[in-house]
């Protein structure tokens, strides 16, 4: 019995789903890691949110008065129509809430850090974590350990110091931190320095080269040039100083308190250092094993996980590298000729968030990583997900409803990639047909001919094969 479904049968118009929510292999289970507990004596977080917005108070307002003072549509902007924090802008700000000149910009630079606002360039926009900071507790936590994180840019570092001596401290106070975190209560001075004496002591044994001298003879000879030269004292370079640097940087994010002669950590500061010990243990403790593989070799073991598990084993791979690296793999994965990696690492970069911000507005120009990119970032400014996909070109949405459709038809079900027709624009088969050649996706015949030998109306896989015929010699 053949099917009497005219051949220009009209597509339901249904909003895209992510390739990633599709149905994955059901042989999926794995034991999951109970839900991590935090110390006793841990404030909730909603106490814990509380403290941050009373530590975070200036910050929040001078970002509320640069959205309001300064925000595109503003009547009064500064002279050169952008949302930078010039002197005069400084000065502006400073009037109008009372502060010094001095006191916004030490606010504003704490709003930067903790992402309240995002300065692209010479101009600056509210941060999302702005518009969320009086309802959403979560993102209030998350913008204090981003300022947490980036303690070490909190305070001028001091100008008499080596470089290098000054990045090894930045470099081993996790550890004192840590100690601090597992002390539970007030540590002397002295102990710390002598913790952070013997830390950096390590970082410079950890790197002494190994002398490779040609020449040598006997193996007294080979074991002594295998032998690591020894490490400068960590006293060389006096570190009493930096260790009172980097005590006043975390205080004054909030992270600790100093009494007379000792240290203490704040309850923030503990719960974020739990927090990122925490992190450690779940880029340990990779679910699925991929933590050491490539960005490629890593979305091509999450390409069977459900979206839940494979963004568990995004997060546990980003915390086993530095953000600037894992964006910049994940990135090279998209540009491959894999269509479901290219999804799929976008997804992990959603995962990463603000931070790849900059490098997916770079793709922008890459046709084969547009749309992508436009969703990301469309996602990233507040759309709904189910709404972003308006910010595309009909043009730019018919390239990834073709490169989606690749993905499907190397990975995917024969039944998957009939479904995937609903999720096209164009409301009819013969328009379909018509933009999918016109838009040159180098994956478009092979998409065709597949689709076309599994879809079960005979009419419409005719018109499709046809189409791939008329691709395939340029008609």
């Amino acid at each position: 019995m053949t099917s009497r479904i005219p051949r220009d049968s009209r597509l339901r118009l249904v909003r895209p789903r992510p390739l990633a929510a599709a149905p994955r292999a059901v042989n999926q289970r794995r034991p999951r890691r109970p839900a991590p507990r935090p110390p006793e004596g841990t404030p909730a977080p909603s106490e814990l949110a509380r403290m941050a917005r009373t530590g975070l108070a200036g910050a929040v307002r001078v970002a509320r008065w640069a959205d309001a003072a300064l925000g595109p549509g503003s009547g009064a902007a500064t002279a050169d129509g952008k949302a930078t924090l010039s002197d005069a802008t400084a000065e502006r700000a400073a009037a109008d809430l009372g502060l010094t000149a001095a006191q916004v910009r030490a606010d504003w630079d704490t709003a930067r850090l903790a992402g309240l606002v995002e300065v692209h360039g010479d101009s600056a926009r509210p941060g999302w974590r702005l518009r969320a900071w009086d309802r959403d507790d979560s993102a209030v936590l998350r913008g204090w350990v981003a300022l947490f994180d980036a303690w070490s840019l909190a305070s001028p570092e001091p100008e008499d110091h080596e470089p290098a001596t000054v990045a090894e401290v930045v470099s081993a106070m996790p550890q004192v931190l840590s100690f601090l975190q597992l002390s539970a209560g007030p540590v002397p001075v002295e102990q710390l320095l002598d913790l952070l004496q013997q830390r950096v002591t390590e970082l410079r044994t950890e790197r002494c080269e190994i002398s490779y001298a040609s020449g040598a003879a006997g193996s007294a000879g080979l074991a002594e040039q295998l032998r690591p030269a020894e490490p400068a004292p960590a006293d060389d370079a006096p570190l009493a100083p930096l260790l009172d640097w980097a005590v006043h940087a975390l205080a004054s994010v909030g992270a600790l308190t100093r009494g007379d002669g000792d240290v203490t950590l704040t309850p923030l500061g503990s719960w974020a250092v739990w927090v990122k010990l925490e992190q450690i243990c779940v880029a340990a403790q990779s679910p699925a094993g991929n933590i050491e593989q490539s960005a490629e070799d890593m979305l091509r073991g999450c390409a069977q996980l459900r979206p839940n598990a494979a963004r568990a084993e995004y997060r546990a791979w980003l915390a086993a590298r530095t953000v600037g690296s894992a964006v910049g793999e994940l990135i090279h994965a998209a540009r491959g000729e894999d269509a479901l990696l290219r999804g799929l690492a976008f997804e992990a970069l959603r995962v990463v968030g603000a931070p790849a911000e900059p490098d997916v507005r770079a793709v922008l120009d890459e046709p084969a990583l547009r749309p992508y990119a436009l969703l990301w970032l469309a996602e990233h400014d507040g759309v709904d997900a189910e709404d972003a996909h308006e910010v595309l070109t009909r043009e730019e949405a018919t390239w990834l409803w073709v490169d989606t459709a690749a993905a499907v038809a190397d990975h995917g079900e024969t039944e998957m990639l009939v479904r995937h027709l609903e999720a096209a624009v164009q409301p009819t088969v013969p328009t379909l047909l018509d933009e999918v050649r016109a838009v040159g996706h180098p994956r478009t015949v092979q998409v065709l001919v597949a689709l076309a030998a599994a879809h079960p109306d005979p009419a419409l896989a005719k018109a499709v094969r046809r189409a791939a015929f008329q691709v395939h010699t340029g008609g």
